[in-house]
């Protein structure tokens, strides 16, 4: 089992930078958020420095049209005006965006692709966990693909096809190749190997709510 469940006690986000833009304009705002901090105001009062809270320094009306959990960085847009939003909440609702995500993961990956294919619903005893489940879990969808393969670890690409909860730590973890450095669900040497969850949102693409034009973004892997 996993160890102690973490906490957000010790809030302590990066401030440098404190956001880094990859491109605005007058619809949208896309940034490459860093591990550890948070997407949106957490409900504990202490936990308001977040991804939203940056942009709106700068942009009152910047609206989240995604998240991603704390500990993954990488690429996340924001709408500027309510037309915008509607138009890529749509996207992502509908599944129209590509995403792909570059892990490193415990172990030597047997072998070079696959899909993982995995119910998943929460574990109520350890939420904010989640775990395969057969009987009440929600359909969810991961392809995998193996970049390198290092001494005792593996570099992966991930695309996830669904958008559960923490799907592709679980689906990873079911594997048996768990994310170097997950809190959640790493434990011994895999959760010390790394100093924060080695899984970062490397590329999105989406079509421009004004221009039509189908637009991907990149953030280089931190790790």
């Amino acid at each position: 089992m996993p160890g102690p469940m973490p906490t957000l006690l010790n809030y302590s986000p990066p401030m440098d930078p404190y956001l880094d833009v990859l491109h605005v304009d007058e619809d949208i705002l896309v940034v490459n958020k860093q591990s550890g901090l948070l997407s949106v105001p957490g409900k504990d009062p202490s936990l308001w420095d977040c991804i939203e809270y940056r942009a709106h320094q700068t942009w009152p009306t910047a609206g989240m049209c995604h998240r991603l959990d704390k500990d993954t960085s990488g690429v996340m847009v924001m709408a500027l005006n309510k037309r915008a939003h509607g138009r890529i909440g749509s996207q992502f609702e509908h599944r129209q965006t590509t995403k792909s995500y570059i892990a490193r993961v415990s172990g030597l990956v047997a072998d070079d692709r696959g899909t993982i294919d995995l119910p998943l619903a929460t574990d109520w005893e350890n939420k904010p966990r989640q775990r395969v489940d057969y009987e009440n879990g929600r359909h969810a969808l991961t392809d995998w693909e193996v970049i390198e393969r290092e001494a005792y670890a593996t570099r992966v690409k991930l695309v996830p096809r669904t958008g559960r909860t923490h799907q592709l730590r679980v689906h990873m973890k079911a594997l048996g190749h768990v994310i170097l450095g997950d809190a959640f669900y790493a434990e011994g040497a895999d959760l010390v190997a790394a100093d924060r969850l080695q899984l970062h949102a490397a590329e999105l693409g989406f079509t421009h709510p004004t221009s039509g034009e189908f637009m991907t973004f990149v953030a280089p892997t931190p790790f």
